[in-house]
Parts: C-alpha cells; sequence; structure tokens
C-alpha cells in the first residue's frame, strides 16, 4: 500500500492535491513512514510553503519517526535560497530531536548557507563550534571556508585557509583550484591564475572544463581573445573535453565586441562537434539581435531553440516580448506572451504596460483587455502612473475607457 502513495506523492504537480491525498491517508489507520513525509516536505520546500513543513515536521517529532540527514539537509538549503536563514540554523541544532545525527554533510549544507546569504559571523561561530560537535572539515568545509574569504576579498586569510587544509592532509580539490583561479581573473591578476592553473598539473590534479573557463575568462577581460580560444583548443589535448561552458565564454567576449562574423563561425564549430547552445546562449543571442534592432533574427532564435529541444526560460520570453515592444510589434509581442503564459511565465509589468499602450495605439481593444485579464488572474498589478498613462491613451475612443474602467472596478 506504501508504494503506490509514494508514486502518486512524487507524481502529482499540484501541491494542494499532493497535501490532500497525504492527508486522507492519515484519516485511515494508515501510518506515513519516513519516504512519504520525506516526499511531501520537498514538495512543500520547494514551493517555499515553510508553514506547511513546520507542520510535518511536527508530526516527524509527535510520531517518533526515524529520519535520514538527507531531507534536513535539503530543507536547509531550501530555507537558504528563501534567505530564512535563522530557520535553517534552528533546523540544524535541532536535528537531534528528530533521531536524526549530525555529521560533516549537514554542517557543510548549513555553512555554505550562511556564506552565501553573507552571514559571515555566523559562518566563523559555527566554525569555532564545529569540533565540540564532533565534526571534523572534510575538503568540502575547507572549500566553503575559502569560498568566503574569498568573497570578503581577502586573498592572504584565504591562502592561510589554505595552507592549513594542506597541513591537515586535506586533499585540495579542484573546485579549491577553480574559486583561486577565478579570484584572480576577477582581479586581473591572470599570471597568478596562470601559476595556479600549472601547479594543479604538477599536484596530479586535473583542470576541469570550469577550470579552464575562469582562464579564459581572463584573459578574454584583457582583450586577448585569440590567447582564450587556444587555450579552449589545448583543453582537448590534455584530454578535457570541451563543454558549453567554454564556448559560452568566447560568445560573450564576441557578442560584447559585436563581432557577429566570428560569432556564427563558432556557432558553426559548435554545431561540427555536436555542441548544442543552451538556454544561456539562446538567449545572450536574442539580447543582441534586438539590441542591434534585428528582430526577424532574435525571433528566429526563439524558434531554432524550441526545434533543437532546448526549453525557453522566464529571461528568454522576457527578452523576447521586452525587443518586440521597443521595435513597436504588439500584434508579434503577443503571439509570444501567449507561448509565455503557456509556459508558466509572466513578463514584467513595465514590459506589459508598454505592450498594452502599443496594442491600444493600433487599435487592437480586446488584445490589449485580454492582456489586463491575464494580469488580473496572475495577481500582477499596475501603478497608478501606469494606469494614468493606459487610461488617457483609451481616452480617444470610448469604447475602449469603458473596458478599461470594467477592468478597473471590476
Amino acid at each position: 500500500m506504501r508504494i503506490p502513495l509514494l508514486a502518486d506523492l512524487k507524481q502529482i504537480q499540484d501541491l494542494d492535491k499532493a497535501i490532500s491525498l497525504f492527508h486522507d491517508y492519515q484519516q485511515t489507520e494508515f501510518k506515513h513512514d519516513y519516504p512519504t513525509y520525506s516526499c511531501l516536505i520537498y514538495k512543500l520546500a520547494k514551493s517555499r510553503d515553510f508553514k506547511g513543513v513546520e507542520i510535518l515536521l511536527g508530526y516527524l517529532k509527535t510520531y517518533y519517526i526515524r529520519c535520514q540527514e538527507k531531507v534536513f539537509i535539503g530543507l536547509i538549503q531550501h530555507y537558504g535560497k528563501a534567505r530564512l536563514v535563522d530557520k535553517a540554523i534552528e533546523l540544524f541544532l535541532n536535528m537531534g530531536s528528530f533521531n536524526c545525527t549530525l555529521s560533516v554533510q549537514s554542517f557543510n549544507a548549513l555553512l555554505n548557507v550562511l556564506v552565501e546569504n553573507g552571514c559571515f559571523d555566523d559562518a566563523n561561530e559555527m566554525l569555532r563550534n564545529c569540533s565540540k560537535m564532533g565534526i571534523w572539515f572534510n575538503a568540502v568545509s575547507f572549500n566553503i571556508i575559502f569560498k568566503m574569504w574569498l568573497e570578503k576579498g581577502d586573498w592572504e586569510i584565504a591562502r592561510r585557509v589554505f595552507d592549513e587544509m594542506l597541513e591537515r592532509e586535506v586533499e585540495p580539490t579542484v573546485v579549491t583550484y577553480n574559486c583561486q583561479i577565478g579570484f584572480l581573473c576577477k582581479k586581473g591578476d591572470v599570471e597568478g591564475a596562470k601559476n595556479l592553473f600549472q601547479d594543479m598539473f604538477r599536484k596530479g590534479k586535473k583542470p576541469n572544463a570550469v577550470s579552464y573557463a575562469l582562464l579564459m575568462e581572463g584573459l578574454s577581460s584583457l582583450g586577448k581573445y585569440k590567447e582564450a580560444k587556444k587555450l579552449m583548443f589545448d583543453m582537448e589535448y590534455q584530454g578535457c573535453k570541451l563543454k558549453i561552458v567554454n564556448y559560452g565564454v568566447l560568445m560573450t567576449d564576441l557578442l560584447k565586441r559585436g563581432d557577429i562574423g566570428e560569432t556564427n563561425s563558432l556557432l558553426v564549430e559548435m554545431k561540427k562537434r555536436h555542441i548544442k547552445l543552451d538556454v544561456v546562449i539562446y538567449n545572450m543571442l536574442i539580447n543582441y539581435f534586438y539590441k542591434e534592432g534585428k528582430t526577424a533574427e532574435a525571433y528566429r532564435m526563439l524558434v531554432d531553440m524550441q526545434i533543437t529541444g532546448c526549453n525557453p526560460n522566464a529571461a528568454t520570453y522576457r527578452r523576447v516580448v521586452d525587443g518586440i515592444c521597443k521595435t513597436g510589434e504588439f500584434e508579434e509581442g503577443l503571439k509570444v506572451l501567449n507561448a509565455m503564459l503557456i509556459s508558466g511565465h509572466f513578463p514584467l509589468v513595465k514590459t506589459v504596460r508598454c505592450m498594452i499602450l502599443g496594442l491600444l495605439d493600433k487599435r487592437k481593444i480586446e488584445d490589449a483587455c485580454f492582456v489586463l485579464e491575464e494580469m488580473e488572474k496572475r495577481k500582477k498589478l499596475f501603478d497608478f502612473e501606469s494606469w494614468e498613462a493606459i487610461v488617457k491613451d483609451a481616452c480617444s475612443n470610448s469604447i475602449v475607457v469603458y473596458r478599461l474602467v470594467d477592468e478597473l472596478v471590476f
């Protein structure tokens, strides 16, 4: 009986239905166990329904359900994404009351949340108390501490952390080196980054695609595109497979400089190597074409990405709708808006205002009202200034005014 319930919970997309199913079983003599609790907790946390999470955590305590650390690590991470740092700390400190033992994995999860949210004092406090909790650092712990000092811009302390890592005979990972390479490149010290890159080889650590991408980015920032491209092809000689992230670095530099000829050559090269464009590169290309006023090319990119199986994200649609509004092709923009709505996304309110004004100027009253209705469904609100602009624009047509008044009142 438990397996079908768990399968149904995983499959149900509607959160309310999932909660209802969980409670329906609870009303019977069925006893939920850790898998069903953890499944629903993940769904609630992902939807940021933390009140629901708290209720389920209460059930776990009440019914003495023995829990795995994994569910708490996931929750700590979700609290971090929602910037509920105090909740993440509280959960970590109370894990013992859920029949779950703390380990370095949950400690690292919390430490990372603190660093990601800029809570460096809290992070240092956790570091000072870790031995009392019986927790000993591993490579991931050191990488997070390392990242903290680099984000604070303190290279000297970061290097001392690296030295301590070596003293404790904790093996540095590729991530350890990548943090340093990225930091030095951002500071313009590409030579220092190159030295670290070579040190990786000497220490028997093979750089990955991200290592190369970081160094390529540093070279590109100094105007050394050719050297960055050469480094990318040195990757293959070193046995490191080319990834989309490496092409992305070159593409960013080319589009920034407006070198569309070399960009097209790069796209042809990627096609030959069977490297598919990802949503990030498509978004860069769409953004470039709209900036250049090349609406047809931008729209072609949107179509092309869908044909190749790359799903547009909210940023893609927003770039397209913004671009169409700027070029005044509002009827075309409405088609894209429909596709955007089907995908569960919605434009920025300022873009919607621009689209409504454009449709009204073209006397597309029904279309303008449709956009307003969609705003209402999604509880997106205009400010007074936006409504004033729309009503003023509509005043030349009494039918439009009546329709807009209906939208405002009802």
